[in-house]
């Protein structure tokens, strides 16, 4: 079993390597559902992880209908990461019917050429997605991944397992969103993965002197070693 750590910033990043982690999925902006990380923090990253990292190329929040502007800043952000030595990206984009944008993912593809590359979680708004997974796997893309098209991995448990079987081993199904200890054994049983993608977070809150502050709140998510361990644990 191998386990991906969604990392937010460089505590994160060190709470999953601590923890025996394989690999990180780096990123910014939990609460928007991850944003592209600064050239900064990835230097930082890289320098002082053993471990894999790949990185979330994801311009904006919201949907993932991305226009040409919005194309060149993920193409560039693919070049950063691999001069920066990057172990692989994960990125997706989807067109206005909800399918896989099949150009604008090769043109992304050709520009991660040398890494590894996953699909991330547009996959989960996509019309079809047994479609999607042979599309993805038409295209070339290693791993897919997904929720099951629900709100946590264990509520779409039963899609996984049935993406899990379509793929037959031609692309891998990472399961990922709200797994932890409680109910990664389950997961993992039910759908036959072998790859999974868990945060294992908690919120900071530091003292301060004044009030709250919409949009400057004094909190922000760090992966914890501890409850990636339990995790881990109740994997094994």
């Amino acid at each position: 079993m191998l386990i991906e750590v969604c990392a937010s910033n460089i505590q994160s990043a060190l709470a999953a390597q601590g923890a025996g982690a394989h690999r990180i999925e780096l990123c910014t902006a939990l609460d928007g559902g991850g944003l592209t990380p600064s050239a900064g923090l990835l230097r930082e990253v890289l320098r002082r992880l053993r471990i894999g990292v790949h990185v979330l190329i994801r311009p904006r929040e919201g949907n993932f209908c991305y226009d040409d502007a919005e194309m060149q800043i993920m193409l560039d952000d693919i070049r950063i990461c691999r001069q920066t030595g990057a172990h692989g990206v994960v990125i997706g984009a989807l067109d206005t019917a909800g399918r896989i944008d099949i150009p604008k993912m090769q043109a992304m593809l050709e520009a991660a050429a040398g890494l590894d590359v996953t699909c991330h979680r547009a996959f989960d708004y996509t019309a079809d997605p047994l479609e999607a997974l042979e599309t993805l796997i038409d295209l070339g893309f290693k791993r897919v991944l997904s929720s099951g098209q629900a709100v946590s991995a264990y509520e779409g448990r039963f899609v996984l397992q049935k993406m899990v079987e379509r793929a037959a081993g031609r692309i891998i199904v990472m399961p990922g969103a709200g797994l932890s200890a409680r109910n990664i054994r389950e997961v993992a049983g039910t759908t036959g993965a072998l790859e999974f993608h868990l945060t294992g977070r908690k919120k900071i809150v530091q003292p301060h002197p004044g009030g709250e502050i919409p949009g400057l709140e004094w909190w922000y998510w760090e992966s914890r070693e501890e409850i990636l361990r339990e995790a881990m644990a109740a994997l094994a």
